[in-house]
């Protein structure tokens, strides 16, 4: 006889959809970030400069950040299934616009478009993969999603990268294309057609940006990815002029980087579960300690490498814990409002990676790469104290609906 706590199974169609989720992001990390590796083509052939071509890449980062909760709040009320296969094809269609681009102003609209889809699709499959999958691998299955986003920089990036310097760079872009064709086909026929849909208005979904505790756990991912992008900015001069790499081993170094990276969500998907941020509060103290070894161990190849490894396992640990905590902050505060708030943490993501690279500027303006260190664990600490804040204000909670419950009984 089944009881309550016994773990529910893990089914074969399940496994096909974590799979299927996880080749979505796989794809739309692909499309984000493999610009990176062409921007001195793009430059070339569009005749612009590398820093007007470097907004291909922060201003897919602005769209993400911005346009991600509006579209997300207003489109959340229609039914899942057509709405990803929708989002899909846009997203497909967007890629093809800019593999067809011969000026910068379309290519920089075709990019806006596809981030303010990729934002959404992110929101939606973490919502259906929370709403499907048995509770005893949410944790796990969320970070593996999460996780298609760092290896498409492993493997997604430098195969689009390299098409496109053995071509050219539209080429990258019927890459990616591709891969949008064999996501949308694969959605059609894995994702569940009958999902649960709570109807509400945008201005509701907004709305849950007020909640304090909201606002509170939505800065807790910002400052801890604020604390590594302090540093990861400009890893490549820490590299070569700290710790006296060769340029030509730098692309090998950010490979093993990416590598370990990979590790931070197998370790993210470990943490999260019961009293996710109860634990988060003490990862964030070992990613404290961990940026600050770089003070220590830059100017030592070996020992600053072994830094950068164990900051790189880090980066993400947080990732699936907050993700799920902020949608059952809206399923206590705001039901209708779930989905907005499974798009939040994308959107913390890259606003702590834009407050990072402020943060390195300054810093390094300032007084040099050395001071990047502590500045980052700073960054971290603050994550771990507003962790600290989140963890007792749920205690509060837990003993006032005891007390609220006792009182009903007695």
């Amino acid at each position: 006889m089944e009881t309550a706590s016994t773990p529910e199974l893990f089914t074969t169609k399940q496994k096909v959809l974590a799979f299927t989720l996880t080749l979505l992001t796989f794809v739309m990390g692909t499309s984000e970030f493999v610009i990176v590796g062409l921007l001195a083509e793009v430059s070339a052939d569009l005749n612009i400069s590398l820093a007007v071509a470097g907004t291909l890449v922060s201003g897919f980062a602005i769209a993400y950040a911005i346009g991600t909760p509006f579209l997300t709040a207003f489109v959340s009320r229609f039914p899942k299934y057509p709405l990803m296969l929708t989002l899909i094809s846009i997203f497909t269609a967007g890629n093809v616009l800019s593999a067809l681009s011969g000026s910068y102003e379309l290519l920089i609209f075709s990019r806006i478009i596809t981030a303010v889809v990729s934002g959404v699709l992110v929101a939606l499959s973490m919502s259906i993969a929370s709403d499907i999958m048995p509770e005893n691998k949410k944790g796990p299955i969320i970070a593996l999603v999460f996780a298609g986003f760092t290896i498409s920089n492993v493997i997604g990036v430098p195969l689009g990268t390299l098409i496109g310097q053995l071509g050219n760079w539209q080429l990258t872009f019927w890459f990616t294309t591709l891969l949008g064709i064999i996501s949308l086909v694969m959605a059609i026929f894995i994702l569940p057609r009958k999902l649960k849909v709570v109807k509400a208005s945008a201005k509701d979904q907004l709305g849950l940006l007020a909640n304090p505790r909201m606002i509170l756990a939505f800065f807790i991912p910002t400052f801890s990815i604020a604390g590594t992008y302090t540093i990861y900015t400009y890893i490549t001069p820490i590299l070569e002029d700290g710790m006296g790499i060769p340029t030509r081993y730098v692309s090998a170094v950010l490979l093993a980087y990416g590598a370990f990276s990979i590790l931070s969500n197998v370790l993210a998907g470990k943490i999260a579960g019961r009293n996710g941020v109860s634990k988060l509060r003490y990862v964030f103290i070992v990613q404290a300690v961990i940026l600050a070894s770089l003070y220590f161990t830059i100017g030592t190849t070996f020992a600053g490498l072994v830094s950068l490894m164990l900051m790189a396992i880090m980066i993400y640990a947080m990732n699936a814990t907050i993700q799920m905590y902020l949608m059952n902050l809206a399923t206590i505060y705001s039901p209708a409002a779930k989905d907005f708030a499974s798009s939040l943490t994308p959107v913390a993501v890259n606003i702590g990676i834009a407050l990072g690279a402020t943060l390195g500027g300054y810093v390094v303006a300032q007084g040099g790469y050395i001071h990047l260190s502590w500045v980052g664990a700073l960054c971290a600490l603050l994550a771990s104290g507003l962790a600290f804040l989140s963890t007792r204000l749920d205690r509060a909670d837990d003993f006032s609906t005891a007390r609220a419950k006792a009182g009903l009984e007695q």
